[in-house]
């Protein structure tokens, strides 16, 4: 299988849908990684980290899911990228349809198949997908740093072996 790993395009997005670390299990487990360049720029993971985990760098969108079978991304594609894709594509991304009808009937009409990753089932099988938890939390930790960092005295953190 192929797989395809764009860059993301809205503004203020840092994440990237697959690690160098996760390319490396894929890889392993015989599927053909694409990465778009600078995808993991933003994430602090550059083209040479997905490199030496076995993906081949694209030079823009439109080559990274040139053959893809599945597109994964944080956001739902935009209308330029879904134009780009062929025919029987999957896309796995958040895909907020409830808040965009629009980019789901052009998949359709596109002839895609969409997976949202907010619906994969927040049930102890499923936890290794469940975005919204994995999300959620990362949100969580940023608040606190982002809070100890302009808090205006000391912020202790004082953490033991035993708690």
């Amino acid at each position: 299988m192929q797989i395809a790993v764009p860059r993301e395009v809205r503004d203020g997005e840092t994440r990237v849908a697959a690690t160098p670390d996760s390319v490396k299990r894929l890889v392993k487990a015989g599927h053909h990684v694409v990465v778009e360049t600078n995808a993991g720029l933003l994430a602090s993971m550059d083209d040479k980290a997905y490199e030496e985990a076995g993906a081949s760098i694209a030079a823009d969108f439109k080559a990274c899911v040139k053959g893809a079978d599945l597109v994964i991304k944080i956001r739902r594609p935009e209308a330029t990228e879904i134009k780009a894709m062929a025919k029987g594509t999957t896309i796995c991304a958040i895909m907020a349809p409830f808040n965009d009808r629009e980019t789901l009937d052009a998949a359709a009409k596109a002839g895609l198949n969409v997976f949202g990753m907010e619906f994969v089932p927040r049930i102890s099988r499923a936890q290794s997908m469940d975005i919204l938890s994995s999300q959620s939390n990362l949100a969580g930790y940023k608040a606190v740093i982002d809070g100890a960092a302009s808090y205006a005295s000391v912020f202790p953190m004082m953490m033991t072996a035993a708690g």
